[in-house]
């Protein structure tokens, strides 16, 4: 049975006042362990809704959980969904503050910039190349709102897949204009590489992702806007971060991107 309007407006409440006020908390789940994937979806659709009524600004989706090493890191099997908003937004070497955050981890991500709309079902790869615009590298800074980083998939979804910040840069590439299962990227901290990878990590081509992420949306009625930003997902594994760390993240073609914690 479908979770009550009022449960879902209380959990979304909860867990973006976890998210604005760096407050953790235990996975929803364990209260309401019969709460289903159109709840959870329910639920991060509700914390958007209070983000916009407050003046946000959607500039773009995420999908989350799409590479391999990041399933196994996580423990899980499908990739989730997420929204971005324009408070989530870094510019170009500039800082984030730790204080705002519970236990940051950064992740390595191909982004999209669309041209055209695309809509669900039936999206695919050659769909996205078509109606993308460019590619660029972004880093994007995931911080759970669960304690320990301890969730299941549900959980993870309703709290909007642990979005907080990202920073795109470098330079852009046309979409078609690149392989992008066999760009190569190596990520840095304080100018150590920490992780390497290549675009196929991310279900075997970023723009995989993005179709799941148009068909997911296709499903609750909504369609992947023109001029949308995507974040096809963590090409590595997710590494924590504190303060004082400089992040750089280097991708073949398209140029390096990074950003600061203090």
């Amino acid at each position: 049975m479908a979770m009550h309007k009022k449960t879902i407006d209380q959990l979304a409440e909860h867990l973006e006042n976890c998210q604005l006020h760096a407050k953790d908390t235990l996975k929803i789940t364990d209260d309401h362990p019969d709460m289903d994937w159109k709840d959870a979806y329910d639920i991060q659709d509700e914390v958007l809704a209070r983000k916009l009524r407050r003046g946000a600004r959607v500039v773009g989706f995420k999908a989350g959980l799409t590479s391999h090493a990041k399933m196994k890191q996580m423990n899980v099997d499908s990739p989730v969904f997420g929204f971005l908003v324009d408070e989530f937004s870094v510019p170009e070497g500039g800082e984030v503050k730790i204080s705002e955050l519970i236990h940051p981890k950064v992740e390595a991500e191909i982004c999209f910039i669309t041209k055209h709309e695309l809509r669900g079902p039936g999206c695919n790869i050659a769909s996205v190349l078509a109606a993308s615009d460019v590619v660029l590298p972004g880093i994007e800074v995931i911080d759970s709102r669960y304690r320990d980083f301890k969730f299941d998939l549900k959980s993870v979804v309703a709290d909007n897949t642990s979005a907080s910040r990202f920073v795109v840069g470098g330079q852009i590439a046309d979409a078609r204009s690149v392989d992008l299962r066999t760009l190569g990227v190596v990520f840095e901290i304080n100018g150590e590489a920490v992780a390497l990878g290549a675009g196929a990590a991310v279900l075997g081509h970023p723009a995989a992702a993005v179709a799941m992420l148009v068909n997911h949306l296709g499903e609750r009625g909504q369609v992947l806007p023109a001029g949308s930003l995507v974040l096809s997902g963590g090409v590595t594994e997710a590494i924590s971060v504190k303060a004082g760390d400089h992040v750089n993240l280097r991708i073949q073609h398209l140029g390096s991107v990074s950003l600061r914690f203090v």
